[in-house]
């Protein structure tokens, strides 16, 4: 997938020099006058919080009702289960809106009615190849984007950038101490036994045919199992990543950055930083279910969105990355300061950006899951 063009998708939101600014609530301008209605919204938990929903009402005098959910395929099972009906606005992984097409769940967007130019260049055009745009027809707009890479405890776990990799979640001395997601856990263990030469072929092969996947993923499978006596709690959402932190004796694992970030905020000795191997990229954003009920309502969201300020609004709160032109120029000391601590040196060239994942390649990846776990 994206190979020679990952910092040309950062372009803009990397860049974080100049002083910080506090974010002001964003004015009427831009927005239609005595704009009104609803708008549902079905986004990641911790993504939306009030402050933002304020300023989206302030700005176009709409209300939003945000129900939050944890994974990517609870969003595709509550979607499919509604026939595409029940919300305004879902806001899945780009490497899986395929999949929503697919089950035609989502339409394709009014390009028209999006302010395209709010949006990082890089972050639009290179989502055409990563999920957003099928068959001609674009399906999503660039929302944000992130990484899952490496959580640790400082005191009890220390990393440094350029030596830090996947493989100190396996190493012996990480016994009992790690968390990590059943199936993008298999990822980052494949790339680190990549890395070191012992899969059989190049794990991007994995995601071009179900023949390429089964030999690659036999392999990471029984390194995984050999070394399951170091996990010491599986996560699958936001809440039960930070509680293996918090509460269940995790001193090192593969999470979100959000997750490091919100740990972080509480005091807890715990940074985040990229793996040498590269960390796991993933762009997300912004979808119109096929039973969308309030479209000119949710073309406004995006467009608010996409403002400076709401982008700010958004990466402050959530160490999560907007695509809004402008938005880097907004951020906290703080969201700078993760941002530098995660991504040094040539971490950004070094991304390893999600490959679409197919139906058959997510049914898959599921069985290789359920194996890891049960075993």
């Amino acid at each position: 997938m994206l190979t020679t063009h990952r910092r040309t998708v950062l372009k803009g939101a990397a860049a974080f020099a100049g002083a910080a600014l506090a974010a002001p609530f964003v004015s009427r301008q831009g927005f239609a006058q005595g704009s009104s209605g609803t708008v549902n919204i079905f986004a990641w938990a911790g993504y939306i919080n009030d402050e933002l929903l304020a300023a989206f009402e302030k700005a176009t005098g709409i209300k939003a009702r945000y129900t939050p959910y944890g994974t990517n395929d609870e969003l595709l099972n509550q979607l499919r289960a509604n026939n595409g009906g029940g919300f305004d606005i879902i806001w899945p992984t780009v490497d899986r809106v395929p999949n929503y097409v697919e089950f035609d769940l989502v339409q394709p967007i009014d390009e028209s009615k999006v302010e395209v130019a709010r949006c990082l260049p890089g972050a639009w055009k290179n989502s055409e190849t990563l999920g957003a745009v099928v068959d001609g027809k674009r399906y999503q707009v660039p929302a944000d984007w992130g990484t899952e890479a490496i959580a640790f405890d400082r005191d009890q776990s220390p990393l440094e950038y350029g030596t830090a990799s996947y493989g100190d979640i396996w190493k012996p001395e990480s016994e009992g101490k790690a968390t990590v997601r059943g199936h993008s856990s298999l990822v980052g263990l494949g790339l680190w036994l990549e890395a070191e030469g012992k899969l059989p072929r190049p794990l991007r092969d994995a995601f071009t045919s179900p023949e390429a996947q089964t030999e690659i993923f036999d392999v990471i499978l029984a390194e995984a199992i050999a070394r399951k006596g170091n996990i010491v709690q599986f996560w699958s959402n936001e809440n039960e990543a930070q509680g293996a932190f918090r509460v269940n004796g995790a001193t090192i694992g593969q999470t979100w950055d959000s997750t490091a970030a919100a740990l972080g905020k509480e005091g807890l000795p715990v940074g985040f930083i990229a793996p040498k191997e590269g960390a796991l990229a993933w762009m997300e954003g912004i979808s119109i279910p096929k039973g969308a009920e309030n479209l000119e309502q949710a073309y406004a969201f995006i467009n608010f969105f996409l403002t400076p300020e709401a982008g700010a609004l958004y990466s402050n709160a959530t160490s999560i990355n907007s695509t809004a032109v402008g938005a880097d120029a907004l951020l906290s000391e703080e969201a700078k300061a993760f941002f530098a601590n995660a991504y040094p040196g040539d971490a950004l060239d070094k991304l390893w950006w999600w490959p679409v994942q197919e139906s058959w390649y997510v049914a898959k990846r599921n069985e290789y899951q359920d194996k890891f776990l049960s075993a």
